[in-house]
C-alpha cells in the first residue's frame, strides 16, 4: 500500500503487551482505502507458510539451488533481531524490564530473542493470531476532520460483524510486589568505539510504581521524574553527570509508562566497574537529599511550563502521538480520556502542593526510598559475548541438522526452491484499492511569505495559526572553513547553549531556558545550492520556540549566547563531550544505514563529504578521541575560534513564525535582538538570494571509493552512491521516481525478501547524490551486486505503467507531507527553494514517463563514479584488495 496510497505514515508497532497498526493520510478517499486494507490484513491475514519462512525463520541452503552448500538459518525478523540485540542499550532495556517485571509477559523480549525465534512454528503463529488478533481484543482510534460515522460503518462492515465475541484471556495479572530489593548482572559485547575501554559498565536502579490506569498518580510521578533527572539543575544531573564518573545516564532512565505497572529508573553508563558501589551510594544519597530539601519553586514552575508549552506546540504527527500515549493505559482498560485532561491534572497537582508543601518529598519517600520493589542492574562487557552467541546459534543449528532425516533434508532443499520461485513471482495486488493520479492536487500548497530588512539583516515572516507560540530561526553562514575546524562544528553546536554565559552559569542559564522556552537548539547548516551541485552554504542554524508572552525572555537568552558565552569551563565541557561521544557511539547500531549512506556520498559529492565529516563515522571517531583527552585546551581554542566566526550578525538572516496578532511584537523583539548583536551586517540583504552565502569547493573531485568500517555487529549496513543533480535540475523528479521504483519493485524483493535484510532502498538526496542502502543485512558483497544490477533490471523493462503511477503516488506522499504551522516557510528560508520552484518540479513530476525513467537510469546508473561503504563485521572479501579498512 505504500505505493498505492498518499499516506503520511504507515507502520506496525510491537510493544511489550500489544501490537498497534497506525496510519495517517490527508486524503479522505485514501483514508477509507487504508482503513479497509488494515482491517483486512489484521483480522483476515493469509499467514501462508512460505511467508512465515521468509519473514520469520527457516532452514535453507546457503546457496538455495546448491545442495552441497551448507544449510543455515535465514529469515528477515531473525536477522533484524540479531541486529537489534547487538546494541548494548537494547540489551540493557530488555534485561531491565524482564527482571523488574518477571512474573508474566514482560519477562520476555516482545521483539523476539533471536535464538528463541528459532523455536517458533507456523502453527503457533496461526494459533496466537486467532486468539489475540480478534475484534474482542481490539481497540480502534481515529483522529482528524473526517465524519466519524463513515469510519464506524466501515469498521463494522469490514470486521466486527464477521465475528462472535470471545474471551481472549489477555489480562495481565498483578506483579508480585517484592519484600526485598533485588540485584542482577548481565553482559554485553564490548564497545570498540568507547573512549575508555575500561569504562564500559552500566548500573541503574529501577522502581516499580503505581499502575498506569491511576491517571493522577501517573501524571504526578512523571512530573517528579522530570524534576529528578531533566536538565543541569536537576538533582541527579548534578550528582551523577557532573561527577564525571560515567559518560551519560543509563540507557533505561526516567519514567516509563508503557507497561501495566509504571517504573522509574536512574543510573549511569560508561563507568569503571569499581565505581558501581559509588554510583549506588550517590543515587541513595541524592534521594535522601531531595526528601530533606525538596525542589526549588523555579524547578517546579519550569516543569509545569513544559507541560503547557507541549499542549500548545503543534506537530504534524499529533494524532499518532495521542494514540501512542493513550494506548498503554487504554490497553489495560483505563479511561483514555482522563489522561488527556491536562488542565485538570495540573490544577489537582498544584492544589495538593499548596495544601502540603512537602507533597513531592513525600512521593520520593513513598515511591523510592520506602519501595522494596527495586532492581539494581549491572551490565558489563564480555569479550566472549559475541562468540558465545555465535556458538549458541551454531549449536542450535547442529541440533536441528542432527534431527533431519534424508527426507527432511530433501524437503529443506525443495522448500528453498519453492520459496525462491514464489519470491520471483509478481504478486497480484489488483484487489487492493488505490488512489489515482487525478486524486493528487496539481498545485503546490503555498505559504505566504513576507520579508523585512531589520538593521541590514534579511528577515522572513510567516503568519500562521501557531496557537500562542512564537517560533524563531536564524542562520549564520561561515563561508569556507578548514577541515580541521569544520570537524569541531558539531561539538560547538552541541555545547554552545549548555556552557553558560558571563551573566549566568550553565545551571542558571538552563533554569531560565526551561522556564522561558521549549529549548534553544544549534545545529550545523550544510545546504547544497538548489541549482548547482558544486555550490553550498555552510554555517549554523539556530532554533527555539516559546509562549508569546515569553518572547522577550527567549531573545534575551540568545543575546547572552551571542555576547558572552563561556566556553572555557573545562569540567563542564568534559561532561558534555563524554555525553556526546556516548550518544554518537550508541547511534551506530540503530542508524547504521544512515552512517553508511553518508560514508558512500562523501566520495562523490561536496555536500556529502561535509555531511560525513560532521555527522558520519569520522565524527564518531573524532568524538571518541576528544573524550579520551585529559587536556582540552586545544579543543577549547577551536571552539572559541568558531564562536568568533559565527556568533555575530555579519551575514545572519532570521525567520519568525507567529500568529497574525503576535507578529508585530515578534518583529519588534527580533529587531531589538539584532541591534544588540556583536558586529555589523556586511551589506544590506534585501532578498533571500542576497542573504544566502554560497561557496564552491574548487578542489573537490568525485572518486570511486570502497571503504569498510569494521565493527563487531552480527549484521551489515551497506550503501553505494553516485553523483546526481541539484533540486532544480530537470532530472531531479525523474530520479525521485526512479528511486521509488527501484526501492519497491526491485531492491525490496532482492534484498529483503530473498536476502533477508530488514530494510533496503534507493534515494535521491539534496546533497547531489543518488544512493542505495540496506539495513541490518546478513549480506554485504551480494547486496552491492544487487545495487549494481539495478540498471540491467531497468533496461529489461522490469516495471509497468501502473508501477510508474504507484511510484509517483509514493513520491507525492513524501512531497506533500504535512507541515506544522511553526515550520511553514522554513524550508525556503533554509535552502532557498521557493513555492514556484516546487510547482515547477511538481509539474515535471506529473509528466515523468516510462521512457524518462529508462533514459534517466541509463544516464545516471551507468558508467559513473560509484562509492561503496560497508559497516559490519570482519569480511574476507574486503581484505582482498581495493577496499580501505577502517576501525
Amino acid at each position: 500500500m505504500l505505493n498505492r496510497s498518499l499516506s503520511t505514515f504507515m507502520n506496525a508497532w510491537t510493544a511489550s503487551d500489544y501490537t498497534m497498526y497506525p496510519f495517517s493520510t490527508q486524503n479522505g478517499k485514501d483514508f477509507q482505502n487504508l482503513l479497509s486494507v488494515y482491517l483486512d490484513a489484521v483480522f483476515f491475514p493469509n499467514l501462508d507458510k512460505l511467508d512465515f519462512l521468509q519473514e520469520g525463520w527457516r532452514l535453507e541452503h546457503g546457496a538455495t539451488e546448491d545442495r552441497a552448500s551448507p544449510i543455515t538459518f535465514k529469515g528477515v525478523v531473525f536477522n533484524e533481531m540479531k541486529g537489534a540485540m547487538s546494541s548494548a542499550a537494547q540489551l540493557y532495556a530488555v534485561g531491565c524490564q524482564n527482571r523488574l517485571l518477571p512474573s508474566h509477559t514482560y519477562s520476555y523480549n516482545s521483539g523476539g530473542d533471536p535464538i528463541a525465534i528459532l523455536d517458533l512454528t507456523h502453527q503457533q503463529l496461526k494459533d496466537f493470531h486467532a486468539s489475540h488478533y480478534h475484534p474482542s481484543n481490539a481497540r480502534f482510534f481515529t483522529y482528524g476532520d473526517q465524519p466519524l460515522d463513515a469510519h464506524l460503518q466501515l469498521i463494522n462492515e469490514s470486521a466486527l460483524e464477521h465475528f462472535q465475541r470471545i474471551d481472549s484471556d489477555t489480562d495481565i495479572p498483578d506483579e508480585t510486589v517484592w519484600t526485598e530489593k533485588r540485584s542482577a548482572a548481565i553482559t554485553c559485547p564490548p564497545d570498540t568505539m568507547a573512549p575508555d575501554p575500561d569504562k564500559q559498565t552500566t548500573v541503574s536502579v529501577s522502581y516499580l510504581l503505581p499502575r498506569i490506569t491511576k491517571v493522577d498518580e501517573s501524571f504526578e510521578v512523571s512530573l517528579l521524574a522530570s524534576l529528578l533527572i531533566s536538565g543541569p539543575t536537576s538533582p541527579f544531573y548534578e550528582a551523577l553527570l557532573d561527577a564525571n564518573i560515567g559518560s551519560d545516564y543509563s540507557p533505561v532512565c526516567g519514567y516509563d509508562g508503557s507497561t501495566r505497572d509504571a517504573s522509574f529508573s536512574i543510573g549511569l553508563q560508561g563507568i569503571h566497574q569499581d565505581d558501581e558501589e559509588r554510583v549506588r551510594g550517590i543515587i541513595q544519597e541524592t534521594l535522601n537529599k531531595v526528601v530533606r530539601e525538596g525542589f526549588e519553586a523555579d524547578r517546579i514552575e519550569a516543569v509545569l511550563h513544559s507541560v503547557e508549552l507541549a499542549q500548545r506546540h503543534q506537530s504534524t504527527t499529533f494524532g499518532i502521538q495521542i494514540i501512542s500515549s493513550l494506548m498503554p493505559m487504554w490497553n489495560q482498560d483505563g479511561d483514555p480520556i482522563s489522561s488527556l485532561q491536562l488542565d485538570r491534572l495540573v490544577a489537582s497537582f498544584k492544589r495538593k502542593l499548596a495544601e502540603n508543601p512537602r507533597y513531592l518529598q513525600d512521593l520520593v519517600q513513598r515511591y523510592f526510598i520506602d519501595n522494596n520493589h527495586q532492581l539494581w542492574l549491572e551490565m558489563s562487557p564480555d569479550s566472549e559475548y559475541t562468540p558465545k552467541q555465535e556458538k549458541e546459534e551454531a549449536a542450535k543449528l547442529e541440533e536441528r541438522l542432527r534431527e533431519l532425516t534424508n527426507d527432511d533434508k530433501e524437503q529443506v532443499y525443495q522448500t528453498g526452491l519453492q520459496l525462491a520461485d514464489a519470491q520471483n513471482q509478481e504478486a497480484d495486488i489488483s484487489c487492493l484499492p488505490t488512489v489515482t493520479i487525478s486524486d493528487i492536487d496539481p498545485k503546490t500548497k503555498r505559504t505566504v511569505i513576507k520579508t523585512e530588512n531589520l538593521s541590514g539583516s534579511y528577515v522572513q515572516l510567516h503568519e500562521q495559526p501557531t496557537n500562542g507560540v512564537t517560533y524563531f530561526r536564524g542562520v549564520s553562514p561561515l563561508g569556507a572553513l578548514d577541515t580541521d575546524l569544520l570537524l569541531y562544528l558539531p561539538l560547538f553546536c552541541n555545547i554552545v547553549t549548555q556552557m553558560g554565559t558571563d551573566e549566568s552559569n550553565f545551571r542558571e542559564f538552563a533554569k531560565q531556558e526551561e522556564l522561558k522556552t521549549g529549548g534553544l537548539s544549534v545545529s550545523p547548516h550544510i545546504v547544497q545550492n538548489a541549482s548547482s551541485t558544486d555550490a553550498y552554504e555552510l554555517g549554523i542554524v539556530l532554533g527555539s520556540h516559546c509562549l508569546d508572552r515569553k518572547l522577550d525572555d527567549m531573545m534575551n537568552l540568545w543575546q547572552q549566547i551571542f555576547n558572552s558565552v563561556t566556553l572555557s569551563d573545562h569540567d563542564r565541557l568534559s561532561t558534555l563531550i563524554r555525553m556526546e561521544a556516548s550518544d554518537l557511539s550508541n547511534s551506530v547500531a540503530f542508524m547504521g544505514h544512515a552512517f553508511a549512506m553518508r560514508g558512500a556520498a562523501s566520495a562523490v559529492s561536496t555536500v556529502g563529504k561535509l555531511s560525513e565529516l560532521t555527522g558520519g563515522i569520522t565524527q564518531v571517531n573524532l568524538m571518541k578521541q576528544i573524550a579520551e583527552l585529559e587536556d582540552l585546551s586545544e579543543v577549547i581554542s577551536k571552539l572559541q575560534r568558531l564562536s568568533s566566526l559565527v556568533l555575530n550578525r555579519t551575514d545572519m538572516r532570521f525567520c519568525l513564525n507567529a500568529s497574525p496578532e503576535s507578529m508585530s511584537a515578534a518583529v519588534n523583539a527580533l529587531g531589538q535582538f539584532i541591534d544588540q548583536l556583536p558586529g555589523a551586517p556586511a551589506s544590506s540583504k534585501p532578498s533571500l538570494d542576497s542573504a544566502q552565502a554560497f561557496i564552491t569547493d574548487e578542489e573537490f573531485n568525485p572518486t570511486s571509493s570502497q571503504k569498510h568500517f569494521r565493527i563487531p555487529f552480527p549484521v551489515n549496513y551497506v550503501s553505494m552512491a553516485t553523483t546526481a543533480v541539484p533540486y532544480k535540475h530537470g532530472d531531479f523528479p525523474k530520479l525521485m521516481v526512479l528511486a521509488r521504483l527501484l526501492s519497491s519493485k526491485f531492491l525490496h524483493k532482492e534484498i529483503r525478501e530473498k536476502g533477508g535484510a530488514y530494510g533496503s532502498g534507493a534515494s535521491i538526496g539534496t546533497d547531489g547524490t543518488f544512493k542505495f542502502y540496506s539495513y541490518r543485512d546478513p549480506h554485504s558483497m551480494d547486496t552491492l551486486e544487487v545495487f549494481r544490477r539495478s540498471l540491467s533490471w531497468m533496461q529489461s523493462g522490469g516495471f509497468t505503467a501502473h508501477d510508474l503511477d504507484e511510484a509517483k503516488f509514493a513520491v507525492f506522499s513524501n512531497v506533500d507531507s504535512p507541515i506544522a504551522p511553526g515550520s511553514k516557510g522554513v524550508s525556503t528560508f533554509l535552502n532557498g527553494v521557493t513555492d514556484d520552484d516546487r510547482q515547477t518540479q511538481r509539474d515535471r513530476l506529473f509528466k515523468v514517463s516510462s521512457h524518462d525513467i529508462t533514459d534517466t537510469a541509463d544516464r545516471y546508473l551507468g558508467e559513473r563514479w560509484y562509492s561503496s561503504y560497508l559497516i559490519g563485521p570482519e569480511n574476507d572479501a574486503t581484505k582482498q584488495g581495493g577496499w580501505t579498512l577502517q576501525e
